[in-house]
């Protein structure tokens, strides 16, 4: 069979058959027009909050140049990478979770996660038992909530919070607790940063004025001390030059200490609230659905194409076949007569 009458055989037998490939094309279209047509809505709520560590702080960078830290990394880059690191942590999806809604039968967010996913899971989809254990519960609601919300710096520098899921009225008590809890846990991690940074300049100072009391009590105890030489019964004191400068030194160093702990200090009195809602959190109001008229044109061409495989699938095979045979056949020399 030559490659034009395999083309001719292909183009009669879906002639032929295009009564039943125009059906399966509209058997898939109607399945797939079905499925669209029952998927839920999703609705999506957004909301905008305005970072308090956004801006760099003149007064903390004109403290910095006073203490000599000279140019020092603008915290800015720091507190967006924190906050979004914050906002996608497993603590931060586990503690919105785990509250329990009044509205919902005093149910936690995570078994309202699982029973609007086993209602609207699609049929491969398997259901989710809801576990017996609070624990279980919130660990399954941590990883169902994790692809429903973003969060995000702008391109402004503003804060981003959105979250989508199916039931509308879930929306905006998710959006708050979302901003509630970033802000919430990044506040503690700034306190605690803060609190590490005080008491870690807090024991430099100790370890130095420990160290400058030892100078003063050996200085004393020399100044009390007289040596004579026999001989000429001359008297003269110890030596101090050494002492006294070891003394300077470390005292330099206590004061650097010093004017650390204070910053350390401001810096500790100075933790506020990180977030602040520039827009509150409001629904779209265009849910996102798929097209079902498209599903079903896309249907139609995916059935058609097929369908039209399926039923030339034998000539392909046996085409295939001669090729491979033609192609693995002895070859006979015409000036020899003799099979190569």
């Amino acid at each position: 069979m030559t490659t034009q009458e395999l083309i001719r055989q292909i183009i009669l037998r879906l002639n032929r058959l295009k009564l039943f490939i125009l059906a399966g094309g509209i058997l898939i279209a109607m399945l797939l027009y079905v499925y669209a047509y029952t998927r839920p809505a999703e609705y999506k709520v957004k909301s905008t909050v305005f970072t308090l560590t956004a801006a760099p702080d003149n007064a903390s960078s004109r403290l910095s140049e006073i203490f000599g830290a000279g140019n020092t990394k603008s915290p800015t880059d720091e507190a967006n990478i924190s906050i979004e690191e914050v906002g996608k942590s497993r603590k931060t999806r586990g503690a919105v979770v785990s509250v329990r809604l009044p509205q919902y039968g005093n149910k936690m967010i995570a078994e309202v996660l699982i029973n609007l996913h086993n209602k609207n899971r699609s049929f491969f989809q398997p259901a989710l038992e809801i576990p017996k254990s609070d624990s279980d519960i919130i660990n399954t609601g941590i990883a169902l909530i994790q692809p429903q919300y973003i969060i995000k710096f702008g391109k402004t520098g503003l804060l981003d919070i959105s979250f989508t899921s199916t039931d509308k009225n879930l929306l905006i008590p998710v959006e708050y607790l979302l901003i509630d809890k970033v802000s919430q846990f990044y506040k503690e991690l700034k306190t605690e940063k803060a609190n590490a940074d005080y008491e870690f300049v807090q024991s430099k100072v100790d370890s130095f004025e420990y160290v400058l009391r030892s100078y003063d009590r050996r200085l004393i105890r020399m100044d009390k001390t007289t040596l004579f030489v026999p001989e000429n019964r001359l008297e003269y004191a110890i030596p101090k030059a050494n002492l006294n400068s070891d003394k300077s030194r470390v005292l330099g160093q206590r004061n650097g200490a010093a004017a650390n702990r204070e910053e350390a200090l401001w810096r500790l009195q100075k933790v506020t609230p990180i977030i602040k809602i520039l827009d509150k959190p409001v629904v779209d109001g265009t849910p996102k659905k798929p097209s079902s008229k498209l599903y079903a044109l896309a249907g139609f061409f995916i059935g058609c194409l097929l369908f039209s495989i399926f039923f030339i699938a034998g000539l392909l095979y046996r085409f295939a076949n001669q090729q491979l045979q033609a192609a693995l056949a002895p070859k006979t020399d015409p000036y020899t007569n003799t099979t190569a």
